[in-house]
């Protein structure tokens, strides 16, 4: 595995602290908070570890306060229902004393009944794609040496887009509220279903609030909004494995009143959709006089 990958799957292994308490780490980088993956993942993870039976096949979750990357975070575990079937749970998330994020899981039992799902829209295939460090080459006295530095960083997704990413965008706040991304981990994960299930809920926070950004925000140096996660909600529909490469298909259907709405969708290679992600963002403009174009 790659030690980026590697990182990531250290942060999901929680540490047990009671029954139904655990605390989990966070990276050490200079942040001024948690990414909220990483709560997802990790909360994700709490409730799974209290779970005999089934696979997870939904989340709610809402971000109250931004976390500390300073200190752990503690998760505690209501285990709300044990059914034969469907199995609940509550995870808060707490620093300092309160809570930072909420999270609510469902487990079900696989069990046969009648399919259908969106088609899997038409993309290259990932491997006729630029990586980051790729479209990063030849335009990087545009960014300053410690944006430079994150931007050439080792990560533990691999995402490959068809499109220029936000931050090299030559025309910015002129795109469709729309984006098609490739991601994967980057390398081989474990045969367990709920840390491929807490990887891609980590991924899929990564580029999807940027949907709702697109039409309105500049480049990252030309930013004029303050962005923040406000919930996340995935259903999941079929297995998938996270270290195979997923099309994540994202659009945003709504922005106002400074929050902004946006939907993803993510598809095996095979076609199959495997996850439904809803998330609403603040997207609250900083600069005075700002007005919507």
């Amino acid at each position: 595995m790659g030690t980026a990958l590697d990182e990531l799957i250290s942060l999901l292994q929680l540490e047990q602290l009671e029954v139904n308490l655990f605390r989990g780490l966070s990276p050490d980088e200079n942040r001024q908070r948690v990414f909220g993956g990483q709560v997802a993942g990790q909360a994700l993870v709490a409730a799974g570890r209290t779970v005999d039976h089934g696979d997870v096949h939904s989340l709610h979750a809402y971000f109250l306060r931004p976390g500390d990357p300073r200190v752990p975070i503690v998760y505690e575990v209501d285990r709300i229902r044990d059914g034969r079937s469907f199995t609940t749970r509550r995870v808060v998330a707490i620093q300092h004393g309160r809570a930072i994020f909420n999270l609510s899981a469902s487990f079900h039992v696989r069990e046969p009944g009648p399919e259908h799902q969106y088609t899997m829209p038409e993309a290259p295939d990932p491997e006729t794609l630029p990586t980051v460090a790729q479209r990063l080459a030849g335009h990087e006295d545009r960014f300053p040496p410690d944006m430079l530095d994150w931007l050439r960083r080792e990560r533990p997704i691999e995402t490959r887009s068809p499109t220029l990413p936000r931050w090299l965008d030559p025309e910015p706040g002129t795109r469709e509220p729309e984006q098609l991304v490739w991601i994967r981990a980057n390398g081989s994960l474990p045969d367990d279903p709920l840390l491929h299930a807490c990887v891609v809920a980590y991924a899929s926070d990564l580029t999807l609030l940027d949907t709702a950004v697109m039409a309105h925000a500049n480049s990252w140096d030309d930013d004029r909004f303050m962005i923040a996660s406000l919930d996340h909600a995935m259903w999941f529909h079929r297995p998938m494995r996270a270290d195979e490469w997923l099309l994540y298909h994202q659009k945003s259907p709504s922005a106002q009143a400074a929050r902004g709405l946006a939907e993803g969708f993510i598809y095996r290679r095979d076609g199959a959709l495997a996850v439904t992600v809803i998330q609403e963002g603040l997207i609250r403009p900083v600069k005075p006089n700002w007005q919507s174009p």
